[in-house]
């Protein structure tokens, strides 16, 4: 079992407060430090000292720290330039001597982009076109580096928003995650479960209605479960049969 740490410093904590809290972590023996990439305080409150850049404290992490892993829960597409992001990890990791976890998202905190000026898309589809798009940035941009060990990616859905999406993106991503390691196999393997629960507990059947539609997801949540379809064939289906777009 791994034992990991993670913040949220946008609702309150300066940078010395994030080192204290990830050498601590470091000194008791846990695997991992990682913090939200987030600029906006959420909820009441008093958001000082301000906020703080997530990749820029995981830099000073790199440098500050010795074993501990560190990463983002998670760094939105909506944030950064593909390429640039690409450089940024890539750097972090070299700095780090390769212990950065890459997580990334697709977006969701619009007041959070009005507020610091960084466009917000207002559709779900669009938001993950721009994963996608960093996605391929990292594998194109990142993975050709002789000699050098690829961050670990991450992909999550914000809550049940963008499920559909979700299993389209890592659908196509898969085979480079799965050719990655068995920390990515792992990481697949538990989206699968997660749509399998989704199906299951009929998250999705409003998608399709009526009494056809629920006939039609326990058919499909059954396949899953018996291994008999893949998943991501499943919502595939539901979606083709909803004519529901993102």
């Amino acid at each position: 079992m791994q034992l990991r740490i993670f913040t949220e410093p946008q609702q309150g904590a300066s940078y010395e407060h994030l080192l204290a809290v990830a050498s601590c972590a470091e000194e008791c023996g846990y695997d991992a430090f990682f913090r939200s990439d987030h600029y906006l305080r959420m909820g009441d409150g008093d958001p000082r000292p301000g906020p703080t850049d997530a990749w820029t404290t995981l830099a000073g992490l790199a440098r500050d720290t010795s074993r501990i892993r560190l990463g983002t829960l998670l760094t939105a597409a909506t944030f950064r330039l593909p390429g640039v992001l690409a450089v940024i990890v890539a750097q972090v990791d070299t700095m780090s001597r390769g212990r950065v976890e890459l997580g990334l998202g697709a977006g969701w905190f619009e007041d959070e982009h009005l507020a610091f000026g960084i466009p917000f898309p207002p559709s779900i589809r669009e938001r993950f076109d721009r994963l996608e798009e960093q996605l391929r940035a990292m594998l194109s941009l990142v993975l050709p580096r002789d000699g050098w060990r690829p961050p670990v990616l991450r992909t999550v859905a914000t809550e049940n928003r963008g499920i559909t999406e979700l299993a389209e993106t890592i659908g196509k991503f898969r085979k480079h995650f799965e050719a990655s390691g068995e920390r990515q196999k792992k990481h697949v393997e538990h989206w699968k479960n997660r749509l399998v629960e989704m199906l299951e507990s009929r998250l999705l059947e409003k998608v399709l209605g009526g009494k056809e539609g629920e006939a039609k997801l326990r058919e499909l949540a059954t396949a899953v479960a018996e291994r008999k379809k893949d998943p991501f064939t499943a919502v595939s289906e539901i979606l083709k049969g909803s004519g529901v777009e993102g």
